[in-house]
């Protein structure tokens, strides 16, 4: 994967509901976090720092991000 086709999402602004594939890595433990954040990760399919997995960009999904957007990095998957 080029950097030019790498999309990294930082804000819930710059991150819409589409049709595109998204790669969420998480990049900082739950340990800390609101049991509500921890809960959304894991429902995001994410296990461990450095986990990846790869889901639609749909509405939900978009908005668990957003509530989790400190705890992981998003890129578009080619």
């Amino acid at each position: 994967m080029t950097l030019a086709n790498t999309v990294q999402y930082s804000t819930a602004k710059d991150l819409k509901a589409s049709d595109a594939k998204l790669e969420i890595t998480q990049i900082k433990s739950t340990i800390g976090a609101k049991p509500k954040h921890r809960d959304t990760v894991r429902s995001l399919g994410l296990k461990r720092i450095g986990h990846t997995v790869v889901r639609d960009a749909d509405a939900v999904t978009v908005g668990m991000l957003n509530t989790v957007k400190h705890l992981v990095k998003v890129e578009e998957a080619n």
